[in-house]
């Protein structure tokens, strides 16, 4: 399920990016699975078609989709290689974002707190 947040600073394409990364990742969208049409997604999420499609393009560049021609969009789980790359820029960020959260006077079990709720989801 792809949420939308208007308040989030990220434009929407990233965020429905985002949001199809984590399900292809996931297992929710299994590897050769036919994404949704970029019509299909536009009026479930109640967006312009253009910024699904810009979401599609972005997730085939960065090897998550590759779309066949008449067919559509499918899933494509990654490669170690590429999975590594994205993990360690995610766990940079986390660590970047304990140490602010520290920073601002977060506790560092209110932190683990977190990452143990995040892990759940």
């Amino acid at each position: 399920m792809i949420t939308l947040d208007y308040r989030d600073a990220r434009p929407i394409y990233e965020q429905v990016k985002d949001g199809l990364r984590r399900l292809i990742v996931s297992g929710a969208i299994a590897d050769g699975e036919k994404l949704p049409s970029v019509r299909q997604l536009a009026s479930t999420l109640a967006i312009n078609p253009n910024t699904i499609q810009r979401a599609y393009n972005e997730l085939e560049s960065e090897g998550y989709a590759a779309s066949v021609p008449g067919k559509g969009s499918f899933a494509v789980l990654g490669g170690r290689e590429r999975d590594d790359t994205r993990r360690r820029a995610l766990c940079e960020t986390l660590r970047e974002t304990a140490a602010e959260l520290r920073a601002m006077g977060v506790s560092r079990s209110e932190i683990e707190a977190l990452c143990r709720e995040g892990s759940e989801i």
